[in-house]
């Protein structure tokens, strides 16, 4: 690991910097996983990703394209945006069944541990031609989490590739610690604030190409982005974030934990109900 770079404090942010973090990776160390194989264990540790692992099959997750649709019309109708819709599980019962859905809980509790808790729910939806990208970034950046135990599944809702603008990971970057970022310019047409320069040197591309029901799962220190969706074909994904029960949560984040296996011995996390309208 070339930055061993302890409690970083990231520049520029009020907020996160009144929040003392570890951002280093801390490898899976599962001995005896359930769902994953030990060599998925040992591929996930040294690339930072897994990729193409298959939940939902044609009809389940046409059903769940079908809802998707019905909230984004809600969306679009009161004026936001395709990438609006976030923090989901909190407001909508069939989000909050997929993040505490047994088949992908199962795969993370292999990655983190026993004690699992499912704290983040937003959807990605890149619309045809819709020309934003997203640059290379590490997704601890903006997380108020006091160490880097958490991953994203990124959940297909629709097929995913190239031509549509998927994700792509830089394999191994995780293990740089967490890296210098600046903030984006408009001209970038970036769905988000944060640009990591000539990221490249940091990791090998990779493209997480996925069939709709499929997932892939990533350190929250791994490099990623994607390029702006250039197809007549809509792009949507769901990300799911997941932590071990041992992460504190500052800025409140912690009314956002759901506790999907083992326990919160802290109490720590809120643990919400389910909501009730779907």
């Amino acid at each position: 690991m070339t930055d061993k770079t302890q409690f970083q404090i990231i520049p520029g942010s009020d907020d996160l910097a009144k929040i003392e973090r570890d951002l280093r990776f801390h490898p899976a160390s599962t001995a005896n996983p359930a769902t994953l194989t030990r060599v998925d264990i040992e591929s996930f540790n040294r690339d930072g990703y897994l990729k193409g692992l298959p939940i939902f099959d044609s009809v389940e997750i046409a059903e769940i394209r079908a809802y998707f649709d019905g909230l984004l019309s809600q969306a679009l109708a009161s004026g936001a945006d395709s990438y609006s819709i976030s923090s989901a599980h909190l407001k909508h019962g069939r989000v909050y069944d997929i993040l505490c859905h047994p088949r992908i809980v199962a795969l993370v509790k292999d990655l983190l541990g026993d004690d699992v808790i499912g704290w983040g729910t937003h959807f990605f939806c890149k619309m045809p031609h819709d020309g934003k990208r997203v640059a290379w970034h590490q997704d601890a950046s903006y997380w108020p989490l006091d160490r880097s135990k958490t991953v994203t599944v990124w959940l297909a809702i629709d097929d995913a590739d190239i031509a549509n603008g998927c994700m792509q990971f830089l394999a191994g970057s995780h293990e740089f610690g967490h890296l210098t970022y600046r903030p984006s310019s408009p001209e970038e047409h970036n769905v988000l604030d944060q640009t990591v320069e000539n990221a490249e040197q940091y990791g090998t591309p990779v493209v997480d190409d996925l069939r709709a029901g499929e997932v892939s799962i990533h350190s929250d220190l791994l490099l990623h982005g994607s390029e702006a969706n250039d197809s007549g074909r809509r792009r949507c994904g769901l990300t799911l974030r997941y932590c071990s029960a041992d992460v504190r949560a500052g800025l409140d984040w912690n009314q956002k934990g759901v506790v999907l296996c083992g326990s919160d011995p802290s109490g720590h996390w809120a643990n919400p109900k389910r909501p009730a309208i779907d």
